[in-house]
């Protein structure tokens, strides 16, 4: 991998640079005009990586009160994994699970014969590591697949701009795309986006965000066993590795980044960053304990986003806005519930000072998130959340780099950084060599900012 060298591209020029990818060879093949919106007939799906989050998502897939579904194919680079993941659905969703073993696929090209199982209008669930969002993506297009795809859905230049030709591409053959950034589906943090876009705070000045937990994703106990090729260690770990991933980074804060700026609803021009290593002990990955990033709008505004995952540290994981006519915390315990609220000034300990706050209980916003999807499916309304779920992506590789290189990097910057961290993904098979090699000493190349500036290892 070579050093490169910045350069610039705005982002109307995107527009005519999408346009030009979605005529390459990754957007190649024909659809009908129209797919298959599903009605009141069953909608088959396949889970695409069967790990924790993904057997989540299928939970939620199949909960859905929005039409009947049904489990029928799934596939994964690790067989317990996928055999782990059909058992726990199997035992809750007993009549909605229908995956016969000829169905179950282990390796790299099983994206693809899982979604062969499937008819034009069904469902894919994408679970794997954000790497490979951009290949599955361009398959399911080619099946006229709706599909639903975990966060972050790129980790660098090259693949945000292959998103955003796919998104476009998705709209022309109207798949409906949802992205796992389920805060968008929170009805109480709607309420209040409808507020702050009312003018309730006056104009947001100040944003800021906190992730701060313990060791979380990447802080491995274990170093590779000697009978696991590197390939796989590194995908069973891929919190830690910046090629799959984006790193801890990309993987947990982007759910930050993406919240305050739909409360801003804009993204940000640059970012200026901070972090570094400290005394977790033998790392074995390339992910920073402790991010600092300042995010510039621009019309000035700022957003301020804290990331720690060290132990014994105090934790916090919350979102808070201040406007000229006063603040709001936007959540403050994780993912939900979102005790979202308003106050008449910037003093957010004075209880005494909150004009409006959220309706309680809340619904859940993962399962809002896919009823939403599957009604837009049944009643075939033009949805595709991958254009803004790209935007949020490559806002926190900006964020990323800007803390990995210690330059301020802008998302000009970002969007055409020619360095991709896999250009070989394609290719890989779970014999082959891994795209990022471990030194003689078993450790991985890591950010060294000031050093290196123009690429992140």
């Amino acid at each position: 991998m070579s050093d490169t060298q910045f350069g610039g591209v705005s982002r109307r020029d995107l527009l005519k640079t999408s346009g030009v990818l979605a005529a390459s060879s990754f957007v190649t093949g024909s659809l009908a005009s129209s797919v298959y919106a599903g009605q009141n007939s069953t909608i088959n799906i396949a889970l695409v990586g069967c790990g924790g989050r993904g057997t989540g998502a299928i939970s939620q897939a199949l909960s859905t009160k929005v039409g009947p579904t049904k489990l029928v194919a799934m596939a994964d680079v690790f067989d317990q994994r996928l055999k782990a993941s059909h058992d726990a659905t199997k035992d809750s969703f007993k009549d909605q699970v229908e995956v016969p073993e000829e169905q179950k696929f282990i390796g790299f090209d099983g994206y693809q014969k899982a979604m062969d199982c499937l008819k034009p209008g069904d469902v894919v669930i994408m679970a794997t590591p954000p790497a490979f969002r951009w290949l599955m993506f361009d398959y399911a297009i080619k099946k006229g697949l709706h599909v639903f795809m975990e966060k972050p859905v790129s980790v660098d230049g090259p693949s945000s701009k292959k998103m955003f030709a796919l998104a476009e591409e998705a709209d022309k053959r109207g798949i409906k795309v949802a992205v796992g950034l389920m805060c968008r589906h929170c009805r109480r943090r709607g309420e209040l986006f409808d507020r702050v876009q009312a003018g309730e705070l006056g104009d947001l000045t100040m944003m800021r965000a906190y992730r701060a937990a313990g060791p979380t994703g990447s802080a491995f106990v274990d170093k590779k066993p000697e009978d696991m090729s590197e390939l796989l260690y590194q995908i069973r770990n891929f919190h830690g590795f910046l090629w799959l991933s984006g790193g801890g980074y990309s993987d947990f804060l982007i759910h930050n980044i993406d919240e305050a700026c739909w409360m801003k609803n804009d993204f940000p021009v640059e970012a200026k960053g901070f972090g570094g290593r400290h005394y977790r002990g033998d790392y074995v990955d390339q992910n920073f304990d402790t991010y600092t990033t300042e995010f510039t709008y621009k019309d000035g505004s700022k957003l301020f986003l804290e990331g720690r995952t060290m132990a014994g540290c105090h934790s916090e994981f919350a979102t808070y806005i201040h406007g000229t006519k006063g603040s709001a915390v936007v959540s403050q315990a994780g993912h939900l519930p979102s005790r979202a609220r308003i106050y008449k000034d910037q003093n957010m300990s004075n209880k005494e000072g909150v004009i409006w706050s959220a309706e309680q209980p809340e619904p859940n916003p993962y399962q809002m998130e896919w009823d939403d999807f599957m009604a837009a499916i049944r009643e075939d309304k033009p949805y595709n959340e991958a254009h803004r779920g790209t935007s949020s992506s490559l806002t926190t590789a900006m964020g990323r780099m800007a803390c990995h290189t210690g330059q301020i990097v802008t998302w000009d910057d970002m969007l055409n950084c020619e360095h991709e961290f896999a250009p070989q993904l394609a290719e890989l098979t779970l014999d082959g060599p891994a795209p990022l090699m471990a030194g003689p000493d078993g450790t991985y190349p890591v950010p060294m900012p000031g050093i290196k500036k123009t690429r992140e290892f």
